[in-house]
């Protein structure tokens, strides 16, 4: 069965406090490799049947009105990954 995976994340000129409590515990565990780090939601719904650009639109609305708070945080990205694990990119970029 195909899946849809929904990637939100916090608007960029909002701060992050999860993203600042990780990227302090990076520098106290000695990693200086990453400069910040931003925490985001993932979400996968499972469809039952093909993914076609109904399917899409209608996980688009999905995303914009329950999946994410368009206030602090834009859907970054739908990805459709079908039942072998293949990915395809159905919408990629802010959204909202």
């Amino acid at each position: 069965m195909p899946k849809i995976v929904v990637d939100v994340m916090p608007k960029a000129e909002l701060l992050d406090p999860q993203g600042k409590a990780v990227a302090g515990a990076l520098a106290r565990l000695g990693n200086d490799t990453f400069s910040g780090v931003r925490v985001g939601k993932r979400f996968e719904l499972t469809v039952d049947g093909p993914v076609d650009e109904a399917v899409l639109a209608s996980v688009r609305e999905i995303a914009d009105e329950l999946l994410s708070n368009s206030v602090i945080e834009d859907v970054v990205g739908i990805t459709v990954v079908d039942g072998n694990g293949a990915h395809s990119a159905a919408a990629s970029g802010a959204l909202a």
